[in-house]
């Protein structure tokens, strides 16, 4: 196993360790410390990577589900015994607290195992053709297949446990795989492909490919062998990545820009506390983090006085401490940007009731108020620890403002009311709606997917085997 000092690294590729001509630095972003040198890859290499999943591919297609289940299960088992190693890299590479590590590795372990239920549940079913007049001596049925090599690129927000999203369904369904990490939190998704090789997965059906995505992104987009694409990361990629990939299955989750409702009748305490944890976890670099907040207006001011207070006494700091709260966002320039983005929305009149002030990559939780909603904070999506806090008069008024921004993956209300809560399950326009929960709530196994240009498509194990096989209708006439 590898340990946690200035290393060199090497890539997986088809099932071999390699080096490459030259390499890249991965720094903490807390203190821009060098953790390791990794191979920087050329297009050459990935296309090896893809020809070889290819070859792999053609090899096993008749891979028992029964050999897929040992490997996913074994696989749990060694991250299992490397629990700490794999979360101390998440917090050491990334912007994740140990303590939210710990947990992304948890949910990674879940993840996988998920992955090996649901391939014994991929199932066909049976047709009644006789329902057909003239098609009454004929019998049949369907079932999928894997489509073959499914090409993935990864984010830096979740590094492990969204690598475990691409691999542990592909290799469910049987197919190979070749990812291609965020440059700046590659080691993660290295750290897996170990777990798959001490798990005994067949050479070639996985590849870890590390470099820059500009060099390439477009090569395992638009090769002919990779028969799916599963991406997730920032709109402009995402169109990118639609227009380059041509036809072949297509899952991308693209980010949000996540609203959470407060009506009058809920428990205030609750949702303070969930909208402080909602918010500023992970740094707000979470696709799902809460961004928007609107509150009747009879409870505002208590509302943003607790919320203010929480947000305060969170602590910001050393990441590896197990009493941080939040810690520093991946680059610094993404905090300049952050403090660009707040700097504008107080240049149009918004008020800052909590943070507001940057220290190197750090960022403290920021809570605005009165921000005008043509400000940039408002429309896009910050991927920062930075919540917007609305007044609104109506439940028809908050739903309406929540709708309107280019984005629709998850959202939340708190209410007591069972009508309130089904009118914004009937009229968000979103992927998903958390009832007495902020949008940043998600289970591993649920459908996780949005609307509008939040992406195309549905994560969560099953949806994306499904994604990542064919069904093949079978007629038997008698």
């Amino acid at each position: 196993m590898k340990q946690l000092h200035v290393r060199a690294e090497k890539m997986l590729l088809a099932g071999k360790w390699v080096d490459a001509a030259q390499t890249f630095g991965v720094y903490d972003p807390q203190d821009n410390r060098l953790v390791a040198h990794v191979p920087l890859s050329t297009k050459e290499d990935m296309k090896k990577a893809i020809e070889e999943a290819e070859a792999a591919f053609k090899r096993h297609q008749n891979w028992p589900t029964h050999d897929r289940i040992k490997v996913l299960k074994a696989a749990v088992e060694y991250m299992n015994e490397n629990k700490e190693l794999y979360a101390q890299t998440i917090a050491t590479e990334g912007s994740k607290t140990i303590t939210e590590a710990r947990g992304e590795v948890k949910r990674a372990m879940q993840t996988l195992e998920i992955s090996a239920e649901e391939a014994r549940r991929l199932k066909g079913e049976t047709i009644n053709f006789d329902q057909n007049e003239g098609s009454e001596n004929r019998f049949g049925y369907y079932y999928r297949f894997p489509v073959g090599v499914v090409g993935a690129i990864t984010p830096f927000n979740d590094p492990l446990n969204l690598v475990a999203h691409k691999v542990g369904p592909a290799i469910a369904a049987g197919n190979a795989i070749v990812v291609k990490p965020a440059s700046v939190t590659p080691l993660s998704a290295l750290l897996l492909a170990d777990a798959f090789e001490a798990a005994g997965l067949p050479k070639g059906m996985l590849s870890v490919i590390t470099g820059s995505g500009k060099d390439l992104g477009e090569t395992l987009v638009k090769h002919p062998a990779v028969k799916m694409v599963s991406f997730t990361g920032g709109l402009d990629a995402g169109r990118k990545v639609a227009e380059q990939s041509g036809i072949k299955h297509v899952g991308m989750e693209l980010g949000s820009n996540s609203p959470t409702i407060v009506l009058s009748d809920c428990d205030l305490d609750d949702a303070v506390a969930s909208c402080v944890s909602g918010s500023f976890g992970a740094v707000g670099q979470n696709c799902i983090g809460v961004q928007r907040i609107y509150v009747e207006r009879d409870v505002y001011d208590e509302f943003v006085q607790k919320l203010a207070f929480q947000t305060k006494s969170l602590k910001v700091g050393d990441k590896l401490r197990d009493d941080t709260d939040v810690g520093p966002l991946i680059t610094e320039k993404e905090a300049m940007r952050v403090e660009e983005w707040v700097n504008e929305a107080i240049a149009k009149g918004g008020r800052v009731v909590a943070g507001g002030k940057r220290e190197g990559a750090f960022y403290m939780p920021t809570v605005l108020a009165d921000v005008p909603e043509d400000a940039k904070i408002v429309k896009e999506e910050i991927f920062g620890p930075v919540v917007n806090v609305f007044p609104v008069d109506s439940l028809e008024e908050a739903v309406e403002k929540s709708n309107d921004v280019d984005y629709g993956l998850q959202a939340g209300i708190f209410t007591k009311n069972l009508d309130c809560a089904f009118y914004v399950i009937q009229h968000l326009n979103c992927g998903g709606v958390m009832v007495n929960d902020t949008s940043d709530y998600r289970i591993d196994e649920m459908p996780f997917g949005g609307v509008k240009n939040s992406g195309l498509g549905r994560e969560g194990v099953r949806f994306s085997i499904e994604n990542m096989t064919e069904p093949k209708v079978v007629s038997i006439k008698l």
